[in-house]
């Protein structure tokens, strides 16, 4: 049983879909939140939503020297969840290099900035807990998913090389793997997505994650889930004459 009252939880990309949804879960649970995003306006919009205790704290997570100062005004925190994230629906043949540059700033490269200040000062308070957010698109590599497929199977391994360092101490490391979501970043996309969830759906997931400790990773839905999970086991080239 996790005990959230008066716990210091630092939601990055936290303005709006499933941070901003998470947000609510926590808050009623009885986090003291602290929300960050670029956009000013939509997190004290946010934080004026919430039941609970927050502290609103703009970055931009492309900026190193931003994340830094970020990181010495919020202090040492119980925990951090990453949520940060930029979708362009690109294939091979329409590469738009800084639309795919953006993706993995953001998604990967943003948690590296964050995390690696954050990690070492819980490691050396010996408590902590980082919930990273991964993609049922990161498990093989998909059409059209150019930039953002790659960024989060980065975070998927990310999480899994940080599990792997830090298990045997008090520290925590989870991974959240959604699929789709119904937010502005899937509306970009012109075709069909199965079991689109709406983002209080797939906040109440990743809160069920957090809500359990021992557990490393949950992917969603189940049943979505299971023909990602299952196809990094497919042969190669039936793989591709299947997905590709």
């Amino acid at each position: 049983m996790v005990e959230w009252q008066g716990k210091r939880y630092w939601l990055i990309g936290a303005s709006e879909g499933l941070g901003a949804a998470l947000a609510q879960h926590l808050s009623r649970a009885g986090a003291h939140l602290i929300l960050s995003a670029r956009s000013v306006d939509k997190l004290n919009a946010l934080a004026d939503s919430l039941p609970g205790r927050t502290t609103v704290q703009p970055v931009d997570v492309r900026d190193d020297h931003d994340v830094a100062e970020a990181v010495r005004a919020v202090g040492p925190v119980d925990g951090v969840v990453y949520l940060a994230g930029v979708y362009t629906p690109m294939a091979a043949g329409n590469w738009d290099v800084d639309a795919g540059a953006a993706m993995t700033d953001v998604n990967l490269s943003g948690a590296m900035r964050v995390l690696g200040r954050v990690v070492p000062e819980m490691v050396a308070r010996e408590t902590g807990h980082i919930v990273l957010t991964g993609s049922l698109a990161g498990f093989r590599g998909l059409p059209g998913a150019v930039g953002y497929g790659a960024s989060k199977a980065g975070i998927m391994s990310l999480a899994e090389t940080l599990r792997a360092d830090l298990h045997r101490t008090p520290l925590n490391v989870q991974l959240a793997n959604p699929g789709f979501i119904r937010t502005r970043l899937t509306d970009k996309n012109d075709f069909h997505m199965p079991f689109l969830m709406e983002p209080d759906t797939a906040a109440r997931e990743v809160f069920e994650l957090m809500c359990t400790p021992q557990r490393f990773a949950r992917s969603f839905p189940t049943l979505f889930s299971l023909v990602f999970r299952l196809a990094k086991f497919l042969p190669d080239s039936v793989y591709f004459r299947l997905f590709a």
